[in-house]
């Protein structure tokens, strides 16, 4: 797989490990070494990683139906005790097991002022989810399992719902007690990813050789410092106000979130500096974003004001041209280009959103009656939707590569 290189340049700090990169990865890894050679082959070692436990878990599973997965997962997950375990797959064992390890580094009570920032401005977080960290994790080769599974263009709204629910989950008091909600919705995604892997593993549509793992532990644990060091970044553009210490608490809860989303040790960020650190130079080492980014970027933002439940087609247009104004502004202009978004300005963008965002929240508290529709209410309308009324959670898998042809999950 890729191209094995074992010369002292791109080999280990001391130049006798080899290290197969990717086809797709050898420019750009040249151009990140030039920044932080640590690092960037960290990066390129994990684009040839998945989730070995959970892999091998559906590896296994793929031998017994899809309803007899189903209850053995939702078993290992909710129910360790259930008799249907007793003679499930070694590797289900094992993920029993994996799920019931705390890495000594967590500490609930860490949590609460990430928690509480979180509570304080939850519009600023979702806004900077929306506009800023989904586009920029599109940038990544990770779109490329989206766009060829088709999950975002065919269920772009549920999609949006998931990842609003998933965040607001882990964000809540308890969130990530053992086996509450925003602990088995980041089971999920683990569970998730691993399955999709094993799919494009077995069929004709991924390019293991130029393009490494699919959905691999480099591009989930890039993912988690967008949500996590990138996001707070964001927050304060939007104009969110937070202390130190909760900045350092909201990483805690995303880091262990990372932990149960199965993303190894090697590639889990550390504090702030050292998730932004991974973040620039994971995106050195990503290749330029492809006409997969630039659909899918698009698709994100296009689907916002149906997420919104805005349905006449004038408000839709005018909702969407200013969503892509303020995530251009959040973005910059470079990046935002080479997803095509439509040209507009950037200069006063920001400002003028913190200042409605103040004078939306004024007028929400003294007088709500007058408040005024606007792009920025309905904006705002659309961070609050999120699918908290589904209040169970499925641990029904896709069965297939394309969503169009898989089962709902």
């Amino acid at each position: 797989m890729g191209q094995l290189i074992s010369n002292g340049a791109n080999g280990g700090s001391d130049g006798s490990e080899p290290l197969t990169i990717p086809t797709d990865y050898l420019a750009t890894y040249a151009r990140a070494r030039a920044v932080d050679p640590v690092r960037a082959r960290n990066y390129i070692v994990h684009t040839t990683i998945g989730d070995p436990l959970c892999d091998e878990m559906m590896e296994q599973l793929s031998e017994v139906s899809a309803r007899d997965s189903d209850r053995l997962i939702r078993a290992a997950i909710e129910n360790p005790d259930d008799p249907v375990l007793r003679d499930a797959p070694a590797a289900v064992h094992a993920f029993v097991e994996d799920l019931q390890t705390v890495p000594a580094w967590v500490e609930s009570a860490s949590f609460d002022g990430g928690i509480r920032a979180f509570h304080r401005d939850s519009g600023a977080c979702l806004a900077s989810m929306l506009g800023g960290v989904l586009v920029e994790g599109f940038t990544t080769t990770i779109a490329r399992s989206f766009f060829i599974t088709g999950r975002l263009r065919d269920q772009g709204v549920r999609r949006l719902h998931q990842n609003n629910r998933h965040m607001i989950e882990i964000l809540l008091p308890g969130g990530l007690d053992f086996r509450g909600d925003g602990w088995r919705l980041s089971i999920r995604i683990r569970l998730i990813h691993a399955k999709v892997r094993h799919l494009f593993n077995h069929s004709d549509d991924w390019d293991t050789e130029a393009w490494g793992e699919p959905l691999s532990a480099a591009q989930v644990g890039f993912a988690l410092t967008a949500f996590s060091a990138r996001m707070l970044q964001h927050m304060k553009k939007m104009g969110a106000d937070y202390s130190e210490s909760e900045r350092d608490s909201f990483m805690d809860v995303w880091r262990y979130s990372g932990h149960l989303m199965g993303i190894p040790e090697t590639i889990l960020c550390g504090d702030y500096d050292d998730a932004l650190a991974l973040f620039e130079i994971g995106r050195l080492c990503e290749p330029d974003p492809g006409m997969e980014s630039i659909v899918l970027a698009n698709a994100l933002i296009n689907s916002a004001p149906v997420v919104a439940g805005i349905a006449e087609r004038d408000a839709r247009r005018k909702l969407t041209k200013y969503i892509f104004e303020v995530s251009r502004a959040m973005i910059g202009s470079e990046v935002a280009d080479q997803l095509n978004y439509p040209p507009s300005r950037t200069i006063g963008v920001l400002r003028w959103f913190r200042l409605q965002r103040r004078y939306h929240q004024f007028m929400r508290k003294r007088f709500p009656r007058l408040t005024r529709e606007s792009n920025f209410t309905a904006f705002n309308t659309l961070l609050e939707v999120s699918s908290l009324e589904e209040l169970g959670i499925d641990y029904r898998l896709p069965d297939h590569v394309y969503a169009e042809q898989s089962r709902q999950w």
